[in-house]
């Protein structure tokens, strides 16, 4: 057999690699971990039957024993688990970061609260004397964002939040904390069809307002005395060209300064701002 006889042979003898097995599903967990007290606290006084147990490895200090008074009230276990040598002496050399640490080593397993369907949502009753404001979220993916306009939205009184399924940050545990409440407050629905959501809340009286750097608009000339579907698009992208398309109006907010572009937790408190400002 020739050479090149043999170098065919051997091709034809080699195996196709084999396929991957797909990964398992990872299952969400039905508990959250919550380690800021305020969103606990808030926790508690909205759904107190949904707080599992809280949990202290440092002795508690501070708004913590107001938390173990209303866990006591409301007959939700409380865990005091004692540290380690290691963790001890940690915790002596680390005397600038003890408050952190004892944040960290504090925290109350919750379950998560269940988003409302988008009807119900979009036709929440406005209170006397206010114009309804909703939020939606297009592919927002960082949690610390979504976690601070939840704590705008309750600041301001906004009447609720549409976020967004795909490619998007969980309504997880980062969330809650970050909004310090604020998820306990707002009412949210999550879409997969965001584009829908919007079609929907123009059906049953709202404006959908875009926002865009790009915009002509400032929010400063927008109506104030419109229901706005406010909406804010990805850290990165900003909002998808047919969302876009289902916005009554696009507004931006203006730069005064040479940085021309906003994190889009902060502009989100602007925008709001500037609609309840009268």
């Amino acid at each position: 057999m020739s050479d090149k006889s043999r170098k065919k042979s051997k091709t034809k003898l080699q195996r196709r690699p084999a396929a991957r097995r797909p990964e398992p599903a990872v299952e969400e967990s039905p508990w959250l971990e919550l380690k800021n007290p305020h969103s606990i606290r808030a926790a508690m006084t909205h759904r107190p039957e949904d707080v599992k147990e809280l949990v202290f490895l440092n002795e508690p200090a501070g708004l913590w024993n107001r938390l173990i008074e209303m866990a006591e009230a409301a007959k939700i276990p409380v865990r005091h688990l004692g540290q380690t040598d290691e963790q001890q002496e940690r915790a002596r050399k680390q005397k600038k970061g003890k408050k952190e640490e004892r944040k960290g080593h504090s925290y109350a397993l919750v379950a998560h609260r269940q988003p409302q369907k988008l009807d119900d949502l979009l036709q929440l009753p406005v209170p006397e004397g206010r114009q309804g404001i909703w939020l939606a979220l297009d592919s927002l993916q960082d949690p610390h964002n979504v976690g601070a306009i939840f704590r705008s939205a309750s600041f301001f009184g906004v009447m609720g939040i549409i976020a967004t399924k795909n490619s998007s940050a969980p309504i997880n545990a980062t969330v809650y904390d970050t909004a310090a409440g604020g998820v306990e407050d707002i009412p949210f629905a999550v879409e997969t069809n965001l584009n829908r959501a919007l079609k929907l809340s123009r059906r049953v009286g709202l404006w959908n307002l875009g926002t865009s750097e790009h915009a002509e608009k400032s929010v400063w000339e927008v109506d104030q005395k419109r229901p706005w579907m406010i909406v804010v698009g990805n850290e990165q992208k900003g909002l998808r060209r047919l969302v876009l398309e289902h916005c009554d109006q696009i507004c931006q907010v203006p730069p005064l300064g040479e940085t021309s572009s906003l994190n889009v937790s902060v502009a989100a408190g602007i925008l709001l701002a500037a609609l309840r400002r009268s």
